[in-house]
């Protein structure tokens, strides 16, 4: 990534080769939201994992591991690269690299690569995401929006909180 990261951060796309290391990760993901979606891991203890498995197979998304100095810190995943809006699918960052301006920079450095149209989703009882994605969008655009959408395929879930935000090419956030 070019944009400017602290020292100790670092982001890289994610191959085959991190596969390990990010179903450990997702496994803590998708632990920290099922609080808000209700799910539980199948028979062998393990959570869906569709998108990540798109995250290293479609060339329509792409998944990157966060790291602290040489720890694994976290993930984020995108999809609809190419399309007229990408989201933000996933991201995670392990409790010990939370509240110190990481996250942010990883969605500057992420989000700086594909100048555009950006949305992500989350759960309206998830108040630290609110308050995060909230700051991130009126960084990176002043007529950001959000809207409620029902979460597709699960009508026992409240729609989720969609914000939507332009990052422009060239603007330094």
């Amino acid at each position: 990534m070019t944009t400017s990261l602290p020292p100790s951060l670092r982001i890289s796309v994610a191959t085959e080769a991190d596969r390990a290391v990010l179903e450990q990760l997702w496994t803590m993901f998708r632990h920290d939201m099922s609080a808000y979606s209700g799910a539980l891991p199948d028979e062998r203890g393990r959570f869906r994992q569709e998108r990540l498995d798109n995250a290293l197979a479609d060339s329509t998304w792409r998944g990157y591991v966060i790291r602290l100095d040489d720890a694994p810190a976290g993930l984020c995943i995108i999809r609809g690269i190419g399309s007229p809006e990408v989201v933000i699918n996933s991201i995670f960052l392990a409790n010990a690299a939370r509240r110190h301006g990481y996250g942010r920079a990883v969605i500057r450095a992420i989000t700086s690569q594909h100048p555009g149209r950006w949305a992500v989703a989350f759960q309206e009882a998830n108040a630290a995401a609110a308050a995060f994605w909230t700051a991130v969008a009126a960084e990176a655009d002043a007529e950001w929006f959000s809207t409620r959408e029902p979460v597709a395929g699960r009508p026992d879930l409240r729609p989720d909180i969609w914000i939507r935000f332009e990052v422009r090419a060239g603007r330094d956030r």
